[in-house]
Parts: structure tokens; C-alpha cells; sequence
């Protein structure tokens, strides 16, 4: 991500009860808000749909904050169980309020499973929006298990969904305050990031 003089880049280890937590902190002079996004199970914060959405918040005038869970950080690629994932999650939005995020509107969200951690914890860490690349509706070619659509019903705020339209994870369906976008791939979203990126910009430019 390129930085200039209107953008610092710091790195910020912070606890949580599950273990040191990794923020990748870009501020913005004058930000009108903060974007806080997670990894997906097995990857990290490099990941190239993180990346575009990193960017694309940076130009839209948005703090950017990309979270390491504590397993990422521990040098594990399994990842911890939901509810420790949740509480990893919920602590460290609490310390960046304190800080480099302090009286910003905070949108969360994340890639795969960063997505359910940000649905799931939208109300407690008070998220004014939430932003979900890649939502795993259901595990990869089966339709016909249990759905994790209550997760994304559940939100309450604004919701943006970015899906490739052949990811076998399945496609969430659209609702009231929910936007489903659909872009050519899979669950990499590697395949168009130029639609992943207006995407993004077009919903951030609207919120605030």
C-alpha cells in the first residue's frame, strides 16, 4: 500500500484473551472513518481482495486497521474455535477505539471466516457497517448442509457481500439493508479485483 505524507503505516501487537492480537494500522489525516477487516481461516492479512479493500478505504478517506487473530500470530494455520476467534476480535476493536481509531465510525468486516467473526460481533463492537468478501454461506460443494445465513441475517446495519459468482461456498442471499454483489470467480476473488474495488468504493462513499 503506498504511503504518503496524508498516511502513516504502524503495526500494533495487542493482548486478547486468547493471545497476542497483530493490527496493521494505516491512519489517514483527517479520516472520515475506520475500516477494521480480518483474514480468512488458513491465510493472512496479505491476501489480495484484503488488499484492494484495503486501498479502496485509504482513497475513500478511511483509517484502515488489518487484523491477525492470535492463532495467525502463534504461527498456527488452524484456526480457533468461534467463540475465541469472536473475543479475540471484540478486544481488539475495543484497544483501537482507545487509540489510533479513537472517535471514528467503524465499519468491520473481513474475507471467509473474518466475515462471520464480523457479522457475528457487529452489535458489540458497535459497527455502523459491516463489509463481507467471500462469505462462506456453507462448507465447499455442500448446498445441502447446515446454512450460515442467520449470521448475515442477523446484522442489523448496512451489509455488503462480495461473492464470486462460481464459489463453492455457495451465494448468500440479498435483504433489506443487505447488498450482494456478484463477481466473476471463486472464494479467492482473485479473478476481478477491478469489480471487487468499485464495489467497495461505491458502498464506503455512500455510507458517511
Amino acid at each position: 500500500m503506498a504511503v504518503d505524507e496524508r498516511q502513516s503505516l504502524t503495526v500494533i501487537e495487542i493482548d486478547t484473551p486468547h493471545g497476542l492480537a497483530r493490527a496493521h494500522v494505516t491512519k489517514v489525516r483527517g479520516a472520515r472513518g475506520a475500516l477494521v477487516l480480518g483474514h480468512g481461516a488458513g491465510g493472512g492479512v496479505a491476501s489480495r481482495d484484503l488488499t484492494a479493500a484495503a486501498e479502496v478505504a485509504v482513497a475513500e478517506r478511511f483509517s484502515v486497521a488489518l487484523i491477525e487473530q492470535p492463532y495467525r500470530v502463534a504461527g498456527r494455520r488452524s484456526p480457533a474455535p468461534a467463540a475465541q476467534l469472536d473475543t479475540a476480535w471484540t478486544a481488539v476493536i475495543a484497544d483501537l477505539r482507545k487509540g489510533p481509531l479513537r472517535r471514528l465510525p467503524l465499519v468491520t468486516g473481513g474475507r471467509s471466516s473474518g466475515a462471520r467473526v464480523a457479522c457475528r460481533t457487529a452489535a458489540e463492537t458497535g459497527a455502523i457497517a459491516v463489509l463481507c468478501l467471500a462469505f462462506p454461506l456453507h462448507p465447499p460443494g455442500r448446498a445441502d448442509a447446515p446454512t450460515r445465513q442467520p449470521e448475515l441475517d442477523a446484522v442489523d446495519v448496512p451489509l455488503l457481500v462480495i461473492q464470486g459468482e462460481s464459489d463453492p461456498f455457495g451465494m448468500p442471499a440479498s435483504g433489506p439493508s443487505r447488498t450482494v454483489v456478484t463477481v466473476n470467480g471463486n472464494h479467492s476473488l482473485r479473478s476481478d479485483l477491478g469489480a471487487v474495488r468499485t464495489a467497495i468504493s461505491g458502498w464506503l462513499a455512500q455510507l458517511l
